[in-house]
């Protein structure tokens, strides 16, 4: 796909039909789209409650005062923003072509869904360089946002992505979202989640693999580089190096589930071969994670 074309054109339209689904108590004062547990003055009615003295006499109903000789005010939910803070990896492991573009049209995808409700939208690259995030509230900043994340150099950060991670992450977001391929050893994975609750009340990693990172169709002998510390490994590629690889690689997976739940982080992997559009109308949807 090229640069030019993230996303599909017509994307915004689809996803419109979408929102986030959380049940994290929404943070921001500012009106949203969202309803509140708390009362305020929204036009979506809640209840009635006897008049006290205070309240405002504005929100007397006359008619029920008519039938009940009872002064009687109404209630009604109010409307708050969400705010979401949507974190890119972007390590060397993540500069795999397909992978990396996957991960950005997730980033933007989810980014559109945020914007069009009027929630506020935060986002930051992990990367070594310290730029400022993106920080803005409305539909009418999906275009600019989309051009962000379309601008977004390949990865080239050799440092830990979890390491890093704790310095672009705003104090107080309704939901956060981690996109990362999780590469990492698992107790560096755990000092970054196990701190990630005091950032957001809704955490959600999505964890960025492919095909060949699921089953690699390595063959013979071959040379291996690890992309982020450059170090090289000769070995013979045989059905029980894989079978081995496989096995580790489910020793990692599990490891990280048990972290994620241990810390109440909710953890979705996602295949970039399978396509954001699968993954956006199918996965998250499955999982709950939009409506």
């Amino acid at each position: 796909m090229s640069k030019e074309y993230l996303i599909p054109k017509d994307w915004s339209g689809k996803l419109s039909r979408l929102s986030l689904a959380t049940k994290s108590k929404l943070r921001g004062q500012h009106k949203g789209s969202h309803r509140s547990q708390r009362f305020g003055a929204s036009l979506d009615f809640s209840d009635f409650r006897e008049y006290t003295p205070g309240d405002d006499v504005r929100q007397i109903d006359w008619n029920v005062y008519a039938r009940t000789d009872k002064y009687f005010i109404k209630r009604f939910l109010d409307e708050q923003e969400m705010r979401v803070h949507i974190l890119l990896d972007s390590s060397k492991s993540m500069g795999d072509p397909l992978k990396w573009n996957f991960a950005r049209q997730l980033a933007a995808s989810l980014g559109i869904l945020v914007l069009q409700r009027d929630d506020r939208l935060s986002f930051a690259a992990v990367t070594n360089d310290k730029n400022l995030p993106f920080r803005r509230k409305g539909a009418t900043y999906r275009k600019a946002f989309t051009q962000v994340i379309t601008d977004l150099k390949e990865p080239t950060m050799a440092d830990s992505f979890a390491k890093n991670a704790v310095s672009f992450l705003p104090k107080d977001s309704t939901v956060l979202f981690l996109i990362t391929d999780c590469l990492e050893d698992l107790e560096t994975l755990k000092s970054l989640i196990q701190k990630l609750p005091r950032f957001a009340g809704d955490i959600r990693i999505l964890q960025v693999v492919t095909n060949e990172e699921l089953v690699p169709s390595y063959s013979g002998d071959i040379q291996l580089e690890d992309v982020e510390t450059s170090q090289r490994l000769n070995i013979s590629m045989s059905s029980r190096v894989i079978e081995t690889y496989e096995q580790e690689h489910q020793l990692h997976q599990r490891g990280l589930e048990n972290i994620c739940s241990k810390f109440g982080v909710r953890l979705l992997q996602v295949n970039a071969d399978e396509g954001i559009s699968h993954v956006i109308f199918h996965q998250l949807l499955r999982a709950n994670w939009v409506q």
